[in-house]
């Protein structure tokens, strides 16, 4: 019987946000974003655009609007940034939970997330442009199978995606058939 490799203590649900417990977080990161946009699209805006208490001027002055005085979309985005600060919380083990738990906001949190696991921008970037060399340098190993070397290639294009370069499937396609063993 196989097992599966993967860090994660359930399966998939769509009652339950996926586990994450610091391992595989280009994995873990997709399959949120997906949870998150099936309880409800608000959902997941509400990790990509900063919330903040609405406020008012008075005296020329900003300051807090009293909870009774927030109109309807005011108090939509607030549930809406709840809700998901919550199934961000209800995804974290214990270590990944306490590295998070100071966060008020749901962007805050999924961004301190990211660069825990991702890494700052220049980070990224040098990620970045490594990944993109083993992709032009791709070749099938000797010995490999294709079902391993199309893994390997996955494996590349999933995370080049995952820090923003996208590849034309075409060009994928033609890169796979050329990185080929020659019998």
């Amino acid at each position: 019987m196989a097992s599966n490799q993967l860090p994660f203590a359930e399966g998939a649900s769509i009652n339950r946000p996926p586990l994450f417990c610091g391992e595989n977080y280009a994995f873990w990161k997709v399959r949120m974003k997906i949870f998150m946009e099936s309880v409800h699209r608000s959902i997941w805006q509400a990790m990509v655009t900063d919330y903040k208490v609405p406020t008012k001027i008075v005296n020329g002055k900003e300051v807090e609007k009293q909870f009774e005085d927030w109109d309807q979309n005011e108090v939509r985005r607030a549930e809406n940034d709840a809700k998901a600060l919550n199934i961000i919380h209800s995804a974290l083990n214990s270590d990944e939970f306490f590295r998070i738990s100071a966060c008020t906001t749901a962007k805050e949190a999924w961004e301190l997330i990211k660069v825990t696991h991702e890494g700052t921008p220049e980070v990224r970037r040098a990620r970045k442009n490594t990944l993109i060399q083993e992709y032009e340098t791709f070749r099938m190993a000797q010995g490999e199978t294709i079902m391993d070397m199309q893994k390997s290639f996955t494996h590349i294009i999933n995370h080049l995606k995952g820090l923003g370069k996208l590849f034309d499937e075409e060009k994928m396609n033609v890169k796979i058939l050329k990185s080929l063993n020659r019998i």
